[in-house]
């Protein structure tokens, strides 16, 4: 039987999630991310664009609008358009960030042009210290 250092505490995915305080989930996050993306874009946000932008159904969409809502994120009333608050507007724009340069980063080191899926399935793991450190590297590199 293997020595583990007794200083090593070891948990599985759902344990380390259990240990973070984050009130948003990794669904949270994508709605939020492509709100932040249409309102950049100009555009007003609705469910139905929402929903469609992230190929869901859209009673998928307003009950996730609605829990961004309970966090402060977004303001919306049924069959309006959603509006981000600023704490939602602060936070999509991390999330896009992180979004962006985790795909330049796996596109760099895979020699690829699109990382899309593999971005999705981690982007939510990482923290903001990680993150701001590949855009270091990529930077130091002249990405």
């Amino acid at each position: 039987m293997s020595q583990i250092k007794q200083d090593k505490k070891f948990y599985t995915l759902k344990g380390y999630a259990l240990l973070e305080a984050n009130a948003i989930t990794s669904s949270m996050e994508d709605y939020l991310e492509m709100a932040y993306r249409i309102h950049t874009s100009g555009a007003d946000i609705r469910i139905g664009t929402l929903a469609e932008s992230l190929n869901v159904k859209p009673s998928s969409a307003t009950k996730m609008v609605s829990n961004l809502k309970k966090e402060g994120l977004v303001s919306f009333e049924k069959y309006g358009h959603i509006k981000l608050t600023s704490a939602g507007i602060e936070l999509g724009k991390y999330l896009v960030f992180r979004h962006e340069t985790l795909h330049k980063f796996l596109c760099y080191i895979n020699q690829s042009q699109n990382e899309l899926e593999q971005v999705e399935k981690i982007e939510h793991f990482i923290n903001i210290e990680t993150v701001m450190n590949i855009k270091r590297l990529l930077d130091s590199l002249a990405y």
